[in-house]
């Protein structure tokens, strides 16, 4: 019986001491010392600090990074500008070197368009094929005619047109003078002939004409 009222004693003042040990932690634990708490407040400015270096060392590094790339896309974008601008103009060479090739085609089915024209058959010769020889000539001359205005209408689509010379003033820009002429009705430097066709291209001297010019002599 001892025994047993012992052992109550015992665990009664074993669980009086936990309760007390427990309040005296809680009481410890919810009123820190001010040196802890300086400590703490130390400790956490150290980590703003190093937190805040590093966020900087962070920003001079992104503001490096995009300051290259800022400089390489200027770099990039006047190289690109330089390799469009040697595309243009190769280009435009080549344009140009084509519509010299088609106004060269030009002229020599003009020419011989205006051959053909002025044909008149012999009535001496070849009298048995007389007929025939006309009207292959003429079947000829059409099929020309219709290749030339092709060609017109091609130069036409590409901007490029004929300089108008015949009775006007010589224009040193789009003409050149490579015989002359006298005509007392007309003034000095009127063109009187086109010897060779001109032609611009998107306003542009393509070729220049060949004309026949007054020139007045002095008696």
């Amino acid at each position: 019986m001892s025994t047993e009222i012992q052992k109550t004693e015992l665990l009664e003042d074993f669980q009086k001491y936990l309760e007390y040990s427990h309040a005296g932690s809680l009481s410890s634990s919810e009123q820190p010392d001010l040196h802890t708490l300086l400590g703490e407040i130390t400790g956490l400015k150290t980590e703003v600090k190093a937190e805040a270096r590093q966020y900087k060392n962070t920003l001079d590094t992104l503001s490096s990074a995009l300051d290259t790339v800022q400089q390489d896309n200027k770099v990039l974008s006047a190289e690109l500008a330089a390799s469009a601008e040697r595309f243009d103009q190769q280009q435009a060479e080549m344009m140009r070197t084509l519509l010299l090739e088609m106004v060269d085609l030009y002229d020599r089915i003009s020419a011989g368009v205006t051959v053909l024209k002025n044909y008149q058959p012999l009535s001496s010769l070849f009298r048995h094929s007389k007929k025939h020889d006309v009207r292959f000539i003429e079947r000829f001359k059409q099929g020309q005619q219709m290749t030339l205005r092709r060609f017109e209408q091609l130069l036409q689509n590409y901007q490029v047109k004929a300089v108008d010379c015949v009775g006007h003033k010589l224009d040193p820009l789009t003409m050149i003078a490579v015989e002359t002429g006298e005509n007392q009705k007309l003034g000095n430097g009127i063109v009187l002939e086109e010897l060779r066709t001109g032609f611009l291209y998107q306003g542009q001297v393509l070729r220049l004409a060949e004309v026949k010019v007054n020139k007045i002599r002095i008696r």
